[in-house]
């Protein structure tokens, strides 16, 4: 058995990634942390919320991310490998039928582990993910023409110049990221931590050089054809406000056979901040049914 508190594991090629076990249940949740390449620092909310409910959490950095191992060596950011490492820190803390939560970039390895791994899993929640990143792409820059006229102009001129660091656009960025990836401004101390800590190499390979600009190996991922084979009671969350789009997400819905959909209605991409009393509710409920033998 684990105890409280941190544990370091060691996964394939003599690696190490952090964890932190939070309460004492037999209900056991895994955070998975999106990014790519940030760290669990803007999940700190779980912490006050889940284990007074009766439920042990897990905080766990991935490799690269702030808390573990961070190796210079691009090969290694695959969903495949990410997937295999979630499977070892699985075994490690002895996990079984436990609840996986994945948040964004940890969507879609939640997805993706549940292909692979679902029989280790008594339920799946999806945070603020859709199932394909063409969607995804195609929402965001929706969202991107909301903003002014002339900041979009402006962007788009950095960006055919690639000039992706300069000051002028980082701070364009960020008027469409208080939109629909934190609401709740000034940004939370822990959300600021997580974007001061993320790993660019693993970021860029993966995604690109920000949110809406997608050069990465992510750039065709698209799984909404296996979305029929996921067994488990899977909850799919979305925001109103979110960078995810709400309709794919509802979508998702009807191709997961054991599924239901809860949107946030006040919520952006990190609902957990920003929607806090709608968010973490319907996790509760969400778990609690299943502990209950309710139909999902």
């Amino acid at each position: 058995m684990v105890s409280e508190g941190s544990h370091i594991i060691e996964i394939d090629g003599g690696f190490h990634v952090w964890t932190r076990k939070i309460g004492d249940s037999p209900i056991k949740v895994l955070l998975v942390h999106g990014g790519p390449g940030m760290s669990h620092e803007y999940f700190e909310p779980f912490e006050d919320v889940l284990p007074p409910k009766g439920m042990e959490i897990y905080f766990y950095d991935q490799l690269g991310s702030y808390f573990s191992d961070q190796p210079d060596d691009p090969d290694l950011w695959t969903i495949d490998r990410f997937c295999k490492e979630i499977e070892t820190v699985r075994i490690k803390l002895g996990l079984d039928q436990f609840y996986l939560l994945g948040q964004s970039w940890g969507g879609i390895l939640g997805l993706e582990y549940g292909f692979r791994y679902g029989k280790a899993l008594k339920g799946l929640i999806i945070s603020n993910m859709v199932d394909n990143m063409d969607d995804y792409a195609s929402y965001i820059g929706t969202l991107r023409e909301q903003l002014p006229e002339e900041d979009v102009k402006k962007m788009k001129a950095y960006e055919a110049k690639e000039e992706f660091g300069a000051s002028e656009y980082q701070a364009l960025c960020l008027k469409l990221y208080e939109k629909c990836i934190c609401r709740k401004v000034p940004w939370p101390d822990a959300v600021n931590r997580t974007f001061q800590h993320l790993n660019e190499q693993v970021y860029t390979t993966l995604q690109g050089p920000n949110e809406f600009t997608i050069t990465g190996s992510l750039g065709n991922w698209n799984v909404r054809q296996q979305l029929p084979t996921l067994t488990m009671p899977t909850l799919l969350m979305g925001a109103k406000y979110d960078s995810m789009n709400p309709k794919v997400i509802k979508k998702m819905g009807e191709l997961v056979p054991h599924s239901r959909v809860f949107i946030c209605p006040n919520g952006s991409h990190f609902s957990m901040w920003d929607d806090p009393n709608h968010y973490f509710p319907e996790i509760i409920k969400f778990i609690n049914d299943i502990e209950q033998g309710k139909t999902i």
